[in-house]
């Protein structure tokens, strides 16, 4: 009745049986451990990067989330619209390289194991961050134009008792 029947042969023989649950158990545990270390990597990735002109620069963790953002002097000379677009861009721009981080961290870590899992994974992240096409234009965005004669003189808003409209956050 054990003839070729792995079973048979580990009800026959116990201490086999242990030391091959052992060998299984001991596999899975370390497996856990190159599981959580790659989860601990990725946690800590974090990916900046730069608008053209240097007016930008922002970082991203892993999970996609701004961790830092900086501004260069030429910030400053831009219109909000064009600042907000140069934002959007630039952290589009650092989540573009989430999916190769991770997928670098989860090869190191893993190797071949559960290949399935990580294309899927890495699917996803390709998906919600995708790599951004080269930009049409390598030319800085327009600088705000210069006041005319026409155009006021900003005032100096410092010295001047708030109107309650200006200080409206709406």
């Amino acid at each position: 009745m054990t003839g070729g029947n792995e079973l048979g042969e580990l009800i026959l023989d116990p201490d086999e049986a242990q030391r091959k649950m052992d060998r299984w158990a001991a596999g899975l545990e370390e497996k856990a451990q190159r599981y959580a270390a790659a989860q601990e990597r990725t946690e800590q990735l974090r990916l900046t990067a730069s608008s053209s002109d240097g007016a930008v620069k922002i970082t991203v963790g892993a999970d996609g989330g701004v961790t830092d953002i900086e501004f260069g002097n030429k910030a400053r000379t831009y219109p909000l619209e064009e600042l907000s677009r140069q934002i959007l861009q630039t952290m589009h721009k650092a989540q573009s390289g989430i999916a190769g981080q991770v997928a670098e961290v989860m090869q190191e870590s893993l190797g071949d194991e559960d290949q399935e899992t990580r294309a899927l994974m890495i699917g996803t992240l390709r998906s919600r961050f995708p790599e951004m096409e080269e930009e049409e234009s390598s030319e800085p965005p327009p600088a705000p134009p210069a006041p005319s004669a026409d155009t006021p003189a900003p005032r100096d808003k410092r010295h001047e008792a708030p109107d309650d409209e200006e200080n409206s956050p709406w």
